[in-house]
């Protein structure tokens, strides 16, 4: 592994990444806004962020040294993977510089009705010293994508598919299998709200853990509360 590489695992190793993205349809949703949330976050001691789009990623990198793992996420008519789903977004995320590249790495066709083996072997093969993390839904989906040779292994994406949804979130049980059996890092990220959620995923033996929502989507927090309040109204009806 180079050394940028290992670089790179040291300063995340142990650590908060810090997810700093805002969908089209977000207040937020700005490569400038995106960058001032990654260097607040750099402030308060995360050890590097996520970020989506090529925009964000090189606004972000103006602004803070910290390891950027990116992605680009775009929807095909032909799939439902949207986490760097072709080629087209891997070369993009390259020519940005950033640190480590994730992607959908679930059993689901991509665009073009391509399989994942088919897809990353082809990606591998192409960017042979990039860092690449598996954003998975399953421990299935862990396991084969140590096979097939991702560097890191994350829970991104359980509960966000057909067959996962409706799981309770962090999934913990999953964390701690793919950190018992496989012998990458495993990163866990999704549904972390709580510091007990933090701790317990640690406690699991993550490598580190993505926040994304619980820090960098202000609707989302306060819909968390006033949904509280709106619960209060309809029982005192």
């Amino acid at each position: 592994m180079k050394k940028r590489n290992v670089k790179t695992l040291e300063a995340l190793k142990g650590g908060l990444i810090v997810s700093c993205q805002a969908l089209d349809d977000e207040p937020l949703h700005s490569s400038f806004i995106m960058s001032r949330m990654a260097k607040a976050a750099e402030e308060g001691d995360a050890v590097g962020i996520r970020a989506n789009s090529p925009e964000d990623i090189l606004e972000i990198k103006k602004v803070t040294s910290l390891p950027v793992i990116g992605i680009w996420k775009q929807v095909y008519p032909d799939s439902k993977v949207y986490i760097t789903p072709t080629e087209s977004e891997v070369d993009a995320l390259v020519s940005t510089g950033v640190d480590v590249i994730a992607l959908d790495a679930t059993d689901r066709l991509r665009p073009g009705v391509e399989t994942l083996q088919s897809f990353f072997t082809r990606i591998r093969k192409k960017y042979p010293d990039v860092l690449f993390m598996a954003d998975c839904s399953t421990y299935e989906d862990g396991v084969r994508a140590e096979y097939l040779g991702f560097d890191i292994v994350s829970t991104t994406l359980a509960g966000y598919t057909d067959d996962t949804k409706g799981k309770a979130l962090p999934d913990l049980e999953m964390l701690n299998r793919l950190c018992r059996d496989i012998s990458i890092p495993v990163i866990a990220e999704g549904g972390i709200w709580e510091r007990e959620d933090l701790r317990k995923a640690f406690e699991a033996g993550c490598f580190a853990a993505v926040i994304g929502t619980a820090i960098t989507r202000p609707r989302e927090i306060t819909r968390r509360y006033t949904d509280v309040i709106k619960e209060i109204r309809d029982a005192n009806r």
